[in-house]
């Protein structure tokens, strides 16, 4: 691994990581199987992720004729790694026992770790036969769409592929790890002017943004559109709303500090609500809603914005906020929701929905092209990565359990083969005029 590592930090790469031997076994985070009762009976708010995440070492896959081994550089911390972590909604090895018996070639995820993480930015170690978009040498990023299209109905849409997955939570072999086992169609160009952990943060996150917001899938923004973006400051939100900044669209930014309030501000929002200092509670209980502050929360929306209700609400959270979300858009709009990170059993008072003829739009992750489209617009420096804080490899337990907690803002970056934070840039003249953006939530 120190040969390997030598080789992708010097300046020429191409066929010297093409001449090198792929190690035997790697280092890398993982859950285990016989784990998964570990929280048996604790509430989902205080399991403690750190608890299950394990580095530790694990043997190299084969590499099949669609797929690329990359050595990665740099992950990122998503929401998924944390219900891996916790074993929410369910632990993940039925994923990948289902996958191992349902796809040839695919039984080699089914073991008794998981290798967890969605993001990455590395160098192409090995390529299958059939690969032919990408080489040894080259730096990339991936998104984490994994899918086989030997079915029609995803040819429309990747998304809606029957064995369509989440790599790194659906499939073995993740981002967090010194190497992870990828789909050729997974792979973008790394952008030149970023570091390895600034390009590792924005696969997941803005791929997703990006269908949710912009894409014909999802909400189909406009100019002029008063977008509500819940949790602005954060992974999802700090992509949402330069999306909507960029596309001509009036974001109004939810989020819960002061810090987080002017880091949105910081890129251009001017329409920001600090739930906490309003004192919003949108459940009496933890079984009965409160209507009114719906009602309040709509209203000062209204201030905001000079009168106009949300053409489109950004949705996350889930439970605790859904209710809200649907009341406050406005007659004709659309919630557009990806996750559920507060809980997945939704309630709300359907007459806002139907009396309004309001629509709810469910959305996941994004198909290749989205995700393609999503990277130009980083590579070109018209949306910047959001990443606060950097951690090690053997850290990956804490920075998990910081995502849980909410105590980060933007994205929390993971150094895997890469020694320290910094390095990767190979355009260092178009990164000094983005320096500013590119490193405001740090």
């Amino acid at each position: 691994m120190n040969d390997l590592l030598d080789t992708l930090l010097g300046e020429s790469t191409g066929g010297d990581v093409g001449a090198l031997p792929v190690p035997e076994s790697y280092r890398a985070a993982v859950v285990l199987a016989d784990e998964t009762e570990m929280f048996a009976g604790i509430p989902t708010r205080d399991r403690d992720p750190a608890k299950a995440l394990h580095v530790q070492s694990v043997p190299t896959p084969e590499v099949g004729p669609d797929e690329v081994l990359v050595a990665v550089m740099a992950s990122a911390i998503n929401y998924n790694t944390v219900w891996s972590a916790i074993f929410e909604p369910l632990p993940t090895f039925g994923f990948l026992s289902r996958y191992g018996r349902s796809v040839p070639g695919a039984r080699k995820h089914d073991q008794p770790f998981h290798v967890v993480g969605s993001d990455l930015s590395g160098v192409v170690l090995r390529a299958g036969v059939a690969v032919r978009n990408v080489k040894p040498g080259d730096r990339v990023v991936a998104h984490c769409l994994n899918v086989e299209l030997t079915q029609p109905e995803g040819h429309a849409d990747s998304m809606l592929d029957p064995e369509q997955r989440i790599w790194g939570f659906e499939t073995n072999y993740g981002g967090l790890g010194e190497l992870a086992l990828v789909k050729a169609n997974q792979l973008m160009p790394k952008p030149a002017h970023l570091t390895w952990e600034e390009a590792a943060s924005s696969g997941l996150v803005h791929s997703t943004a990006y269908r949710q917001l912009v894409s014909p899938n999802g909400a189909r923004m406009k100019q002029g559109d008063v977008v509500l973006i819940w949790g602005a400051a954060g992974g999802l939100g700090s992509y949402a709303t330069q999306l909507v900044l960029n596309g001509g669209g009036i974001p109004v930014c939810v989020v819960s500090s002061e810090r987080k309030a002017e880091l949105v501000r910081s890129m251009g929002a001017e329409l920001v609500i600090d739930r906490r200092a309003e004192g919003f509670d949108f459940w009496l209980d933890e079984h009965t809603q409160n209507p009114s502050e719906w009602k309040r929360f709509g209203g000062l929306v209204r201030e905001l914005t000079g009168g106009d209700d949300p053409d489109i609400v950004f949705e996350h959270p889930g439970r605790e906020t859904f209710g809200a979300s649907i009341y406050v858009a406005r007659r004709g709009g659309t919630v557009v929701t990806c996750a559920s990170t507060s809980g997945y059993e939704h309630t709300y008072d359907n007459r806002h929905l139907w009396m309004r003829l309001k629509r709810i739009v469910g959305t996941h992750f994004a198909n290749y092209q989205e995700a393609w489209a999503a990277n130009r617009l980083i590579a070109r420096g018209m949306v910047h990565p959001t990443v606060s804080a950097t951690y090690c490899l053997d850290d990956t337990g804490v920075a998990v359990s910081t995502v849980h907690a909410n105590k980060h803002d933007g994205k929390v970056g993971v150094l895997c083969l890469a020694p320290s934070p910094g390095l990767g840039v190979s355009d260092p003249e178009f990164r000094a005029r983005h320096e500013t953006q590119i490193n405001r939530f740090r």
